[in-house]
């Protein structure tokens, strides 16, 4: 059965997180990531940032080959990097035990990650990948993924939690009975970790949906 958990990390024990020392009020997000077994290359946004050179305020890092920028829309720019081969980090302890990347989302005061394996071995290798190489993560859920009202897709039991909630306090409506802040607080999380589960949520409804009647 599909296993998903979610994890932090330290800032500084991610490659990207040199940013946040020169730019402390930016937000790092990963795009959806499938692994491969030698080299993974991301793409990722950077969000609340204004600066003409966003490639200069990466510093180097030991696990990147190269940062490109690839594309621009108003303060969010999207980037593509390399990581080398033998980086020993996150990155490479997904793509040893073959686990995707579902979100992953860094600030200042660190690194927010949703992954997912096809079956629950996948993620017992990834944690004991980043035990052995000495990797520090701390999980905070895991959890099957689970069929919603026997339809054909699925939901993680946070996201549907988050759509749930979100929807009884009226955070739907117009204009919004609850704010995202007020919800993140009624369930113990940060308005990015409850952000990124109502997005992927949205994002699996859809598919399933919208999406399956075309």
């Amino acid at each position: 059965m599909a296993t998903v958990m979610e994890f932090t990390s330290p800032v500084a024990e991610f490659p990207l997180g040199s940013i946040f020392e020169s730019l402390p009020g930016v937000t790092v997000e990963l795009e959806r990531l499938i692994p491969h077994q030698t080299l993974v290359i991301p793409y990722f946004w950077v969000r609340g940032v204004e600066t003409e050179d966003i490639e200069a305020e990466f510093e180097r890092h030991v696990g990147v080959k190269g940062i490109r920028l690839i594309d621009s829309v108003e303060d969010e720019y999207l980037m593509r990097a390399e990581w080398k081969d033998e980086y020993f980090g996150v990155l490479t302890a997904l793509a040893k035990a073959n686990v995707v990347l579902l979100t992953g989302t860094g600030t200042k005061d660190g690194w927010q990650f949703e992954v997912r394996g096809e079956a629950r071995q996948a993620i017992a290798d990834f944690r004991e990948y980043c035990q052995q190489n000495d990797i520090p993560i701390t999980i905070t859920a895991v959890h099957a993924m689970l069929p919603i009202q026997g339809e054909g897709y699925e939901l993680t039991e946070t996201q549907h939690e988050a759509l749930v909630l979100a929807y009884k306090r009226g955070y739907f409506d117009t204009p919004r009975e609850a704010s995202l802040e007020e919800i993140a607080d009624e369930l113990g999380i940060t308005q990015q970790s409850l952000s990124s589960r109502l997005r992927r949520g949205h994002r699996r409804l859809i598919g399933a949906t919208l999406m399956g009647a075309l």
